[in-house]
């Protein structure tokens, strides 16, 4: 019986693994500003965008290109690590206020930019978490209706609409 030589294993990857590193470099910045609007805490974002792609490094063996891109399967990872942070936090003692942004604009900066930019903030935290999660998808992390239908498991037509609705409610709580 002849013996076939084969590569080793770790020089060929199977098929359903991803080009992590470039993942991971595209997508790591985007990933962070969606779970930080999600959670309004820098902090805690920084530990769940780390979470998040520790889950994905650990899983990406796993990963079906067929059933999605890469980045939406990221990001689908990151909602549930943010999802997972959040209830946690409920099970904790409530806070009497948010934390402090300390990326946003000095107290004593009265220029419209800095104004609009609170009034954003403050609109944003009025909003149901579904919604504000919409919206840190498209305006935060930069993704389109497919993708954030994929990340949510829903049709693109559904993510476009329920985006829709939930711009509309945050120009309302704007004027």
């Amino acid at each position: 019986m002849q013996q076939v030589a084969t590569a080793p294993r770790e020089a060929t990857a199977p098929p359903s693994a991803l080009a992590f590193d470039d993942l991971y470099r595209t997508s790591r910045d985007d990933v962070y500003a969606y779970v930080a609007g999600l959670l309004r805490d820098s902090h805690a974002a920084e530990d769940v965008t780390a979470l998040a792609f520790e889950r994905a490094y650990r899983r990406r063996r796993r990963f079906d290109p067929r059933r999605g891109n890469g980045r939406a399967w990221v990001f689908a990872i990151a909602r549930n690590a943010a999802l997972d942070e959040l209830r946690r936090r409920k099970r904790t003692a409530s806070l009497l206020a948010d934390p402090e942004d300390l990326e946003g604009a000095d107290p004593g900066d009265e220029s419209d930019a800095a104004l609009r930019r609170a009034a954003l903030r403050s609109a944003l935290a009025r909003l149901e978490l579904r919604d504000r999660e919409l919206i840190a998808l498209r305006f935060f992390a930069g993704l389109g209706n497919g993708e954030i239908a994929e990340v949510l498991g829903i049709s693109a037509s559904n993510a476009g609409t329920r985006l829709n609705r939930a711009v509309d409610k945050l120009r309302k709580e704007m004027a």
